[in-house]
């Protein structure tokens, strides 16, 4: 039975406070990381904006997803920064609350838009003659605004079931950000029972959109190597590349943190820099440099703007 159940208006973030010494490098690492994240999605949003040519579903999907990751490392990142130059970490109940809803429904959005995006690909590849009819702008739209529904609707049922109750001292929550396996554990409610299940969630939404995506792309492989030609093989395989490569580095990183067990040890810390800080930086990165479309449209971008200046 726990006990001081006092009622907690803030939570300490313990998170990197016991790497004293290598606060600063950090900062300058995840500082400079954070700048090339928001200028890698930044980038995407504005030449999918401005280049006709990009005005498709393939690249509205991958607009949606550097908007959702924009939002997403602001939900963690700043904060995270701040607190590695000041030595009193602290954040409110309301304020971890917010966090811990926005991380979740963002990742969880973050994911439909992936799985989207390889739904996309599977009807462009297996279906190409009917591909205009069933992927049309409206269709687009509605399964975005499906995503961050879906997402944000998964995210504020956990976040209720964690802040349902009241919180034990000490108020010590040992990561660098709300993160719900650290943040549940001071519930002074059955936290065991309220992990698993949260837990059960979050990992049946990671495990269930994967196995969609690959499911997708077993049939797009069937379909492809059927091409007969080696030259239409190589341009199928192209567009799919860039989508596959993220996936397996956003589920990848994601299932070591959620289904990390919990007598594995290691630092939670150390575990979820992968997946909130480096996957948000390589997404936008490979889309951008495995992608001739985008290469294409930055070109022309940087063509008028010399045109301009001349």
């Amino acid at each position: 039975m726990k006990i001081n159940q006092t009622v907690l208006e803030e939570f300490i973030l313990v998170g990197f406070s016991v790497y004293p010494h290598a606060q600063t490098v950090l900062f300058v690492v995840f500082f400079c990381l954070y700048l090339l994240t928001l200028t890698g999605n930044l980038t995407i949003l504005s030449l999918t904006w401005v280049d006709s040519c990009l005005h498709t579903p393939m690249y509205f999907f991958l607009s949606a997803l550097s908007f959702s990751e924009t939002c997403y490392t602001l939900t963690i990142i700043p904060k995270m920064l701040a607190d590695l130059l000041i030595k009193y970490r602290s954040i409110s109940v309301v304020g971890c609350g917010l966090q811990m809803s926005a991380f979740l429904g963002l990742g969880g959005t973050n994911c439909l838009i992936l799985t989207f995006m390889g739904y996309d690909r599977f009807l462009a590849i297996c279906n190409p003659l009917r591909y205009p009819l069933l992927m049309t702008n409206m269709v687009c739209g509605k399964l975005v605004v499906s995503a961050w529904v879906a997402g944000f609707f998964i995210s504020v049922t956990e976040t209720g079931m964690i802040f349902r109750g009241s919180f034990c001292s000490p108020n010590l929550v040992k990561h660098f950000f709300c993160h719900m396996r650290a943040v549940v554990r001071l519930s002074c409610l059955d936290s065991e029972l309220t992990e698993f299940i949260v837990t059960a969630i979050s990992v049946s939404g990671l495990i269930g959109t994967f196995l969609i995506i690959i499911l997708t792309y077993v049939f797009i492989l069937s379909t492809v190597l059927r091409i007969p030609s080696a030259e239409g093989k190589q341009k199928a395989f192209s567009t799919c590349a860039s989508h596959l490569t993220v996936v397996i580095i956003h589920f990848g990183f994601a299932s070591i943190v959620y289904l990390k067990p919990e007598a594995s040890g290691g630092d939670d810390t150390l575990i979820a820099i992968p997946y909130t800080v480096i996957t948000p930086f390589l997404s936008p990165l490979i889309f951008s440099l495995r992608n001739k479309d985008m290469k294409n449209a930055f070109r022309k971008v940087l063509g008028k703007t010399n045109s301009l200046n001349k």
